[in-house]
């Protein structure tokens, strides 16, 4: 993939901020920008034919609930779906993304997404603003194909050739800047959406030929759809949502793709893939039909000049920890980027005191896209263990210096590096939790965030026996021990031999990452 990974790029950002105690002036943004409000389409007066289909499939399960889910795991279901719901749409296709990375995948899918707005289709797209730079501010081409809008949510202020540029020139304004909307949701017709944790680039479905991202989503069909549209349309109509036309021009877009482009003749080949980008057949989607809940935060979260931010207790964190109040039996987590603030420690002790096994899986620090964050976690570990908290970390390959603020994504032909991305919690067996968070400060003060919670046992246990298998074969289990010390036990089966460092990293990494580490904050990681 030609630009770093996304969260990663966000933690390393922030983190040289910190480190380099910078401060430097900022163009403003637009004033007086027309916002046009829109909304969702009304399915009971506009009958689509996902509509009927969602009608269909619920009558031939003789389900009682009104709402059906389908995990996406694999990379080929969460793209295939993505693109039948463009090939399905006939009335509007709404996207809401942190990052859409310019590259082979995400271009298959705004083509078709291009060629829906020319039968007809009205689009929406809103885009975070931290990752349009370079080639990937690109994308914001969509703005000028007829029948589409597309909004920046958040813009950052400077030139969008250089991410060096655009650094230096947004620290003065860094309280607002490292702020980022960070949802998902994919929705066609009000009637259908995917949301999770995959952002819409080569190395979220597998494609990346140097690194690629395990993660998770979920298909929803039927009137959840309609929340998560409320939640966009939110977005959509806020001021903090800037239509590209305001930020840059069509020419300036033609100038910027001369610069950043490489010559046609000059593009390397790229490999055969393992899957194809054929459509999924969304009526034959094995739907499991179940209660569901939506969370979902405001954008008042990211406040505007004089605006009170979202109140405490308001925010999918605080969702999340009331959920882990609430367990009695067992917690599974998955949080690739795991750096527990305060509340979530209590959390965590709380539940160890009612009995309750609270199973962790993370990144290592060698899977870790942006290792500096790392050290949030690795500072809370001893004490999570302590309170009897299990931790796995998943395993990848070697991690050295020129990974420290996480990898440009270019390495040797090879077999691609294993990321962690999925941003899971199942509760109690009988309810699953997938979205956009991770059970860190950064998720619960700074970025916007949205979470599906599906009372099912069926879709649990299958999130669950996916969790226990990573778990066990493709993770490392941190314990203490006799002694006192760290020890990551070597996941079953791999013939690998027990660890007392942090696996498959370098010394001169550990190194770094140990003077860096106290320079961190947390909440900034």
């Amino acid at each position: 993939m030609p630009r770093s990974p996304a969260a990663g790029a966000l933690r390393r950002w922030c983190a040289i901020a910190w480190l380099a105690l910078l401060c430097a002036g900022c163009a403003g943004l637009p004033q007086e920008v027309d916002r046009p409000v829109s909304t969702a389409l009304d399915t009971t007066a506009q009958p689509t034919a996902l509509a009927q289909w969602v009608q269909e499939l619920r009558q031939a399960a003789n389900a009682r609930a009104p709402s059906g889910f389908m995990l996406l795991g694999s990379p080929q279901e969460a793209y295939g779906s993505r693109l039948a719901l463009v090939h399905a749409a006939q009335k509007t296709l709404d996207l809401q993304y942190y990052a859409i990375h310019a590259d082979e995948s995400s271009a298959h899918l705004l083509r078709a997404v291009a060629a829906a707005a020319r039968r007809g289709v009205r689009v929406r797209i809103l885009l975070d603003d931290f990752h349009s730079t370079g080639r990937n501010a690109l994308v914001m081409g969509m703005a000028f194909v007829p029948n589409v809008e597309m909004r920046m949510f958040n813009p950052v202020a400077g030139p969008r050739a250089s991410a060096l540029g655009r650094l230096w020139g947004s620290v003065a304004d860094f309280s607002r800047v490292q702020q980022r909307m960070h949802n998902k949701l994919f929705v066609a017709d009000n009637m259908m959406g995917v949301t999770g944790g995959r952002n819409l680039g080569d190395a979220y479905f597998g494609r990346s030929r140097a690194e690629n991202f395990v993660d998770l989503d979920v298909l929803a069909a039927g009137p959840i759809v309609a929340d998560m549209s409320r939640s966009f349309d939110s977005y959509w109509n806020n001021p903090r949502a800037y239509p590209v036309q305001s930020l840059i021009t069509r020419e300036e877009l033609e100038r910027l793709r001369a610069q950043v482009l490489p010559e046609e003749d000059d593009a390397p080949e790229r490999p055969a893939h393992a899957w194809d980008s054929r459509p999924m057949d969304l009526r034959a989607a094995r739907f499991t039909w179940a209660p569901a809940a939506m969370l979902a935060d405001k954008p008042a979260k990211i406040p505007l000049d004089g605006d009170e931010a979202q109140g405490a207790g308001d925010t999918v964190i605080d969702g999340l920890l009331g959920l882990m109040a609430g367990t009695r039996r067992e917690l599974l987590v998955i949080s690739p980027y795991f750096v527990p603030g305060g509340d979530m420690l209590r959390a965590f002790a709380a539940a160890r005191a009612r009995g309750v096994r609270v199973r962790v899986l993370t990144n290592s620090l060698a899977s870790n896209d942006a290792p500096i964050a790392h050290v949030g976690y690795a500072r809370h570990r001893e004490a999570l263990l302590a309170m009897g908290v299990e931790l796995y970390e998943l395993r990848s390959e070697q991690a050295g210096l020129r990974s420290a603020f996480g990898s440009s994504g270019a390495s040797a032909a090879g077999a691609s590096r294993s990321m962690l991305h999925s941003k899971v919690m199942v509760v109690d067996g009988r309810m699953v939790v997938v979205g956009s968070m991770n059970l860190d400060l950064r998720s619960q003060l700074h970025n916007t965030e949205i979470a599906l919670l599906i009372r099912s046992r069926a879709l649990a246990a299958e999130a669950a026996q996916q969790i226990d298998t990573a778990m066990r074969e493709g993770a490392w289990h941190l314990q203490r021990s006799a002694d006192g010390d760290l020890v990551w036990r070597a996941p079953q089966g791999s013939g690998l031999e027990d660890a007392h460092t942090d696996p498959d990293s370098s010394l001169a990494l550990r190194l770094l990452l140990k003077l860096l580490g106290p320079l961190a904050p947390d909440h900034l990681l």
